[in-house]
């Protein structure tokens, strides 16, 4: 085993460092979940639509929904929504919040959870533009039928 000037041996380092690297990976996927998912009490709160807003959500388009998983550091599987949304609409969309609905075999929702695919997103959503989000998950129900879940846009601001 061969040591440094220091003393420690080189497996020993790259040990530290690989874990030091794992631990950054996994905050900043915890922060990336806490960004795309706020809690539902924050949904709740947001202002009623307008007219406006309403018809406008039609122009947004929630396309290319895949999910897939991978195991973190710890060993545990974190599963990811990748998707796309376009503003077909003729106005800047600064916040768009998404209502996911995961389903079970029978097609009744196990878990509902709201997704801010702008959000961390320094300008909005221009017209005819399209933007990519993730959405992570580190606990999805055991009876969910494992396909992307049904998602609707439910709020926009301009």
């Amino acid at each position: 085993m061969s040591r440094n000037d220091h003393g420690v041996s080189t497996p020993i380092i790259m040990v530290i460092v690989a874990f030091v690297l794992a631990a950054v990976l996994a905050v900043w996927v915890v922060q990336q979940h806490r960004v795309a998912t706020r809690p539902a009490a924050i949904a709740a709160s947001r202002p009623a639509l307008n007219a406006e807003q309403k018809a406008y959500l039609a122009s947004l388009d929630l396309t290319g929904m895949r999910m897939s998983a991978a195991a973190n550091f710890l060993g545990d599987t974190v599963t990811y929504l990748d998707g796309m949304v376009t503003n077909r609409g003729a106005r800047a969309v600064r916040r768009l919040d998404v209502e996911l609905n995961f389903v079970d075999t029978l097609n009744q929702v196990v878990l509902r959870e709201t997704a801010h695919p702008l959000a961390g997103r320094g300008k909005p959503l221009q017209p005819g533009e399209t933007h990519a989000f993730r959405v992570t998950f580190e606990h999805l129900p055991v009876d969910w039928n494992q396909a992307p879940p049904r998602a609707r846009a439910v709020y926009v601001e301009f």
